[in-house]
């Protein structure tokens, strides 16, 4: 692994594990809060970059309380828990519609096995939606109350999650990374995979085979030109 400086990086980490995560229970857009042991991983997260010689200039993490509860344990542990964090619903996790809030089980027994995993691994197909009164409906929910009904979803694909990610990705994290900022992305698994095979340039095909682990930072460097020059996975 390359010695860090102050060489433009971006760091990204999902998640610590909530209680959902844990019964395969499809989370999405539903605001659960970590466990005891998704706090953990976010310290442990923390504690690895500090022995590595990281340093961290501002957190980005999506509107949902878990990844800030991990970006919060992760900036103490790594002695920066003064570091700015910035809350976006551009970073939220990929919405499943009908999906949200089944467990994996109960998904294969409706659907069936292929179709299935068309919806939860694919690129491009979107689960069944919800109806707009529907209770995992963004409108229905007070966190969104001052955003555009029009772009909240009712059901996404990944395409779809990677297309409300990405100009977030052009017009704020790009830009500050070239003004030198060591930014910290705390986000979800589909958001990231999204944010993944745009930087690295991977197929839709090869996304599907493509896993972020939770609470293990993967560190992009960057040349001047925003080219990535490399990048870690920050393993025990």
């Amino acid at each position: 692994m390359t010695v860090p400086g102050r060489d433009q990086v971006l760091i990204l980490i999902r998640h610590g594990h909530s209680d959902w995560n844990l019964t395969h229970r499809l989370t999405g857009w539903t605001d659960i809060a970590l466990t005891r042991v998704g706090l953990d991983e976010g310290a442990e997260a923390g504690r690895r970059l500090a022995a590595a010689g990281y340093g961290i200039d501002e957190a980005h993490v999506s509107v949902l309380r878990r990844t800030r509860q991990t970006a919060e344990a992760l900036l103490t542990a790594l002695g920066a828990p003064a570091a700015p964090i910035q809350g976006t619903w551009r970073l939220n996790e990929r919405h499943y519609g009908a999906l949200q809030g089944m467990t994996r089980p109960e998904i294969l027994v409706r659907w069936g096995e292929a179709q299935s995993r068309r919806w939860w691994r694919g690129y491009l197909e979107a689960p069944p939606p919800v109806d707009p009164g529907d209770p995992r409906h963004p409108r229905q929910d007070p966190l969104y109350a001052d955003l555009d009904p029009a772009l909240l979803p009712a059901t996404e694909s990944l395409r779809d999650c990677q297309g409300r990610t990405l100009p977030y990705w052009r017009e704020v994290l790009a830009p500050r990374i070239a003004a030198g900022r060591r930014l910290l992305v705390v986000s979800h698994g589909n958001t990231l995979r999204g944010l993944v095979m745009h930087l690295d340039g991977i197929t839709a095909e090869a996304m599907e085979l493509v896993e972020i682990p939770s609470g293990v930072p993967l560190i992009y460097r960057f040349g001047p030109d925003l080219r990535v020059l490399g990048r870690d996975w920050l393993w025990t």
